[in-house]
């Protein structure tokens, strides 16, 4: 593995923000790259590593080959290479296609079998890891401190049954405010916007309202408050009037305190005492400075002709190109073989990068058009029209590795007329049907062993044989060991604890 090949596999990961700050340290540590400031401004250099497109770029094997011109004169940097008159053909040596031997050695493996579920497995930062050198590892760069994402996600996929729901409280976590608010919602315009009843919204926000810290979700302090009484068996009706009431209790007006909620000076002093000890802010005990606002990597629209367009964002795509003319004047003046050989390297290292930008984003560009075309159905129709989609499905469908779509899909977020969302979203772990079709998806599994569970009666509790029997009878043909997997997950105990528990409550 040559330096520039774990740099080329390393680009894939990065998150559009540390691409950015990557590549600035590589503009720092060699002169022979440099921003472009766009395509007006020549900035007295000739720039591009690659070709007048991205075949001619990708199928050129001499990087020191100088780039060929555009009309005005200039070569394409790498945001002019990525656009969509100069891209070409997705099918046009993506990454993977340079670099599928490096994809065949298990030592750069992402740990994944294929079945990645819709969250794949979430880091610190809502990336995933891959790489064992220690540069490569973003992890190594973030606190310990586990993100209210992070922590809202885990919750969210043990407690929404169904790969829907579950992207519809992806929506809801990133639409919270700093407090852990979801100010402004309009549980009409979420809906609409994600092609699903109000009701639906309603229910996974009730949903969602559970979860830990208490109070998260809320739509104003008298609900953030509510939840957290809620939680404590508190919201009795003198509480609740409190709530109706805080204006009173912010000007210290007990009196009226005590009229409306029909209690007496001790009872109102202990349920004022009880509401100091609520926490207005849940989420601050997790994120100490706000989440930032998503860029999207790639913009996504509806093609007036039938079908939808899309294209990179090039506000996240650095504009670099080479400076040959500066490369040419100190390549003659070098004076001995160390100077020679250190220009030589610079360059070619420069040219590389800019090949393996404008790989990224070819790769980027194919991954997603094929998700988008195997969920054609959610962007038409909405949540319910989800399907089971795994890695491995658009792996074989592109003729990639599931190495590089699982790279390529980890920190990338594509803006579609139903909103903003990370690629992995799409995707969720599919259960055999017993005619050898996948198309029972994970989350409906786990949620019909849930409804099973929920229903038995304490002379008749299923075991996991009983219960792969019932599914294999629907059709669903699942290991046990997957049974109690799923069963762990939602933390529901054996059948033998749970016959226990309900003969002792008889």
């Amino acid at each position: 593995m040559t330096p520039q090949l774990q740099q080329a596999i390393k680009l894939l990961q990065l998150s559009n923000i540390e691409l950015s700050d990557f590549v600035d340290r590589e503009i720092e540590q060699n002169p022979l790259l440099e921003r472009d400031s766009g395509p007006g401004d020549s900035g007295g250099s000739d720039g591009g590593g690659d070709g007048g497109s991205d075949s001619a770029g990708a199928e050129r094997s001499n990087l020191d080959e100088p780039p060929a011109p555009i009309p005005d004169g200039r070569t394409r940097d790498t945001v002019e290479m990525t656009s969509s008159e100069t891209m070409g053909s997705s099918s046009d040596s993506p990454l993977d296609t340079d670099f599928e031997n490096v994809y065949s050695d298990d030592r750069f493996s992402d740990g994944t079998d294929g079945s990645s579920d819709v969250y794949g497995q979430w880091n610190e930062r809502g990336g995933r890891g891959g790489f064992e050198d220690d540069d490569s590892n973003l992890e190594a760069t973030l606190t310990g401190q586990k993100s209210l994402r992070d922590h809202l996600i885990e919750q969210l996929k043990v407690d929404l049954p169904t790969h829907g729901d579950q992207l519809i409280g992806l929506a809801l976590i990133d639409m919270l405010d700093e407090a852990g608010w979801l100010v402004g919602l309009e549980v009409d315009a979420l809906a609409g916007q994600l092609g699903c009843e109000p009701e639906r919204v309603e229910r996974v926000l009730a949903a969602v309202q559970r979860f830990d810290p208490p109070g998260i979700f809320a739509r104003s302090l008298k609900e953030c408050l509510a939840i957290q009484l809620r939680e404590k068996n508190r919201l009795d009706p003198a509480m609740a009037a409190l709530l109706d009431n805080l204006e009173l209790l912010a000007a210290r007006n007990l009196p009226a305190l005590m009229k409306v909620c029909g209690v007496d000076a001790e009872d109102i002093a202990d349920m004022v005492s009880e509401i100091r000890k609520l926490n207005p802010k849940p989420a601050l005990s997790f994120d100490h400075t706000p989440a930032q606002l998503v860029t999207p990597d790639i913009l996504m629209r509806a093609n007036p002709g039938g079908g939808w367009l899309i294209d990179l964002n090039p506000d996240t795509l650095p504009r670099v190109l080479v400076n040959h003319r500066y490369f040419a004047r100190i390549s003659g003046t070098a004076r001995n073989k160390a100077d020679k050989e250190y220009i030589t390297e610079r360059f070619q290292s420069a040219n590389w990068l800019v090949k393996s930008l404008h790989q990224r984003a070819t790769t980027i560009l194919k991954v997603a058009g094929e998700i988008i075309r195997q969920q054609d159905a959610f962007f038409i129709h909405g949540v319910s029209h989800l399907k089971p989609l795994i890695l491995r499905d658009i792996a074989e469908a592109i003729g990639m590795h599931e190495s590089t779509v699982s790279r390529v899909t980890t920190n990338k977020f594509m803006a579609t007329p139903r909103g903003v969302f990370e690629l992995k979203y799409f995707f969720t772990s599919a259960i055999q049907g017993a005619d050898g079709q996948a198309a029972h998806s994970a989350e409906a599994v786990r949620h019909r062993i849930k409804t099973m569970i929920d229903a038995e009666k304490p002379e008749d509790v299923l075991s996991d044989d009983k219960i792969v029997e019932i599914l294999r009878g629907e059709g669903i043909d699942i290991a046990r060991r997957t049974v109690a997997k799923y069963r762990e997950a939602m933390r529901i105990p054996s059948s033998v604890q749970r016959r226990r528990a309900k003969m002792s409550r008889m």
